[in-house]
């Protein structure tokens, strides 16, 4: 079965395939978590915290993957909506952490934005050249991709915000780019709920017509 119309059964080549590339995909995303975290901190950036946390929320999207592949449709629509709903909290975390870099005035340190934002463009469009071929599966294939595509373009806000923040002197940039960061997060999230809430239904009246 395509994975145009669905997770395909487990023991096909294509999932066998799809496995592989989500275990190198979260180690990646495991190790990238862990740097930028450090660097954000270190950095007193919004923008690489913001990223960092995009990581382990994508390390914990691919690891509830890896645990419902095979599975019914209802158990990958369940992943589907816990991962939705975590993307929506990722978004809002965010907002809530500019808030109180704004209140404080804080100015970030663009050579660690950029030099870690580079490095995690890098292993973005590497996990994103991987998973490209699964973009149009079910809700749970799809989420895994968006998650991937969001971090691309994070990233390149992360590098744009560094050399913003090395032109004004200011921490206006990094502030602007965690803003972009949380509007992907809480827009995915609703794709990622409507997908996921519509496999349910379609599921449930499959069942009431049996």
């Amino acid at each position: 079965m395509s994975t145009c119309c669905g997770t395909p059964a487990d023991d096909t080549p294509v999932l066998k395939v799809y496995r592989r590339v989500l275990w190198a995909v979260l180690a990646v995303n495991v190790t990238m978590f862990a740097i930028e975290m450090l660097a954000g901190v270190w950095g007193k950036s919004v923008a690489l915290q913001a990223d960092a946390l995009d990581f382990l929320g994508d390390s914990a999207t691919y690891a509830m993957t890896l645990m419902v592949l095979g599975m019914s449709i209802r158990w990958r629509a369940g992943a589907a909506m816990i991962k939705g709903l975590a993307m929506g909290g990722f978004g809002f975390w965010v907002i809530g952490t500019m808030v109180y870099h704004l209140a404080l005035g804080t100015l970030p340190d663009f050579a660690i934005m950029g030099g870690i934002g580079m490095l995690a463009l890098l292993a973005n469009t590497a996990s994103a050249g991987l998973l490209y071929r699964y973009r149009k599966g079910d809700s749970n294939m799809r989420s895994v991709w968006l998650c991937t595509r969001n971090d691309v373009i994070a990233n390149l806000a992360v590098i744009a915000a560094a050399s913003g923040v090395w032109a004004s002197g200011t921490g206006w940039p990094d502030l602007a780019v965690g803003a972009v960061i949380a509007a992907l997060a809480l827009s995915s999230s609703v794709t990622v709920l409507r997908l996921a809430r519509g496999e349910l239904r379609g599921k449930l009246q499959e069942q009431a017509q049996a």
